[in-house]
């Protein structure tokens, strides 16, 4: 058995800007897990908020060691990565998963039981930007059913506020930790006209006294994001927020997934499956979990020009799971 890691670089379709910062360009590492004739996928799309980087999640994958592991216990294996290298667990575990549905000539939701027509549609989301600029990519999106607006940058009420003159679908938003509680609240009284389903992460993460504050005032419901990283973060959560937004690359993939899912579900708690800017590879893990979840926001290829990843589909915003083994993705021919 044999792990390679390769970095990749895909050009967004339009720069994506959040609270934090801006990019045009997002950087993925992809891990090839070859045994036994077959090759296991996985991705990580490593966040400079959790001191990550592509260059250090390849050193990382470079001191796994694999001798005399059986691959199909896919735990057992995990171990053999410290529980804080979230990003270099999340790569191994979606490549350990994706080579063991091979392995077994089955497609991932079947390895979890879950069942493809229970796949959620997803979220299509718009960065923040002038509000010319915003309206014109509402434009381009206006086959989606639902949008999800990055705010935090300012203008929030007349941003939300022009795109809903021109748009009459779900719209979503998400601050990424961009307002204090205060003004959390007073915008989100403001926002409430707009008929918005959820706001996610209005406030800076770590303070989950903060994240009830709002909720206790907010006529909008309450997601997370940058607060729910990892499984042992839900409990801290239940009551202060309606839902929490799950995504494989900060919680260590797909078994740890499962698990906030699991968590967030037997605490009252909703769950969104969120994503990154990302390939198909590390999409297509996120998408096989939809099931399990209310809400899903899986739309990371869809915001990048050259995907060199195929086989996660979509119909419209319906996520289609592929019937195929494992992910069901494959290196496009032309990549």
């Amino acid at each position: 058995m044999r792990l390679q890691c390769e970095p990749i670089e895909m050009r967004l379709r339009h720069r994506f800007t959040i609270a934090r910062g801006s990019e045009d360009v997002s950087r993925s590492l992809i891990v090839h897990l070859f045994a036994e004739g077959l090759e296991g996928l996985g991705e990580v799309t490593p966040s400079g908020r959790y001191d990550e980087s592509v260059e250090l999640i390849e050193r990382q994958m470079r001191e796994v060691t694999l001798e005399g592991a059986n691959l199909l216990d896919v735990e057992e294996t995990l171990s053999r990565v410290p529980q804080e290298r979230r990003g270099a667990m999340c790569a191994l575990d979606i490549a350990l998963h994706d080579l063991a549905g091979k392995r077994l000539g089955v497609p991932l939701y079947e390895l979890f039981g879950l069942d493809p027509s229970a796949a959620k549609p997803t979220s299509f989301t718009i960065g923040i930007a002038d509000i010319e600029t915003t309206l014109a990519k509402v434009r381009e999106a206006a086959h989606m059913p639902i949008l999800k607006v990055k705010l935090g940058g300012g203008r929030e009420i007349e941003t939300v506020e022009a795109i809903r003159a021109e748009f009459t679908g779900t719209i979503r938003v998400d601050a990424n930790e961009g307002w204090p509680p205060e003004e959390a609240v007073r915008l989100l009284k403001e926002l409430k006209r707009f008929d918005l389903e959820f706001c996610e992460q209005p406030v800076p993460a770590g303070h989950p006294e903060h994240l009830r504050y709002v909720k206790e005032r907010s006529p909008i419901p309450i997601f997370t994001d940058e607060d729910s990283r990892t499984p042992e973060d839900v409990s801290a959560l239940a009551g202060c927020v309606d839902g929490i937004n799950v995504k494989l690359v900060k919680c260590g993939g797909m078994r740890e997934g499962a698990r906030m899912i699991r968590a967030a579900h037997a605490l009252g708690m909703k769950v969104m499956i969120g994503c990154m800017i990302e390939s198909s590879v590390l999409s297509a893990a996120g998408a096989h979990l939809t099931p399990m979840a209310e809400y899903a926001d899986i739309d990371g290829p869809l915001l990048v020009a050259d995907d060199p990843f195929e086989g996660l589909e979509y119909r419209g915003a319906q996520l289609c799971l592929s019937t195929a083994p494992g992910l069901g993705v494959r290196r496009r021919a032309a990549a």
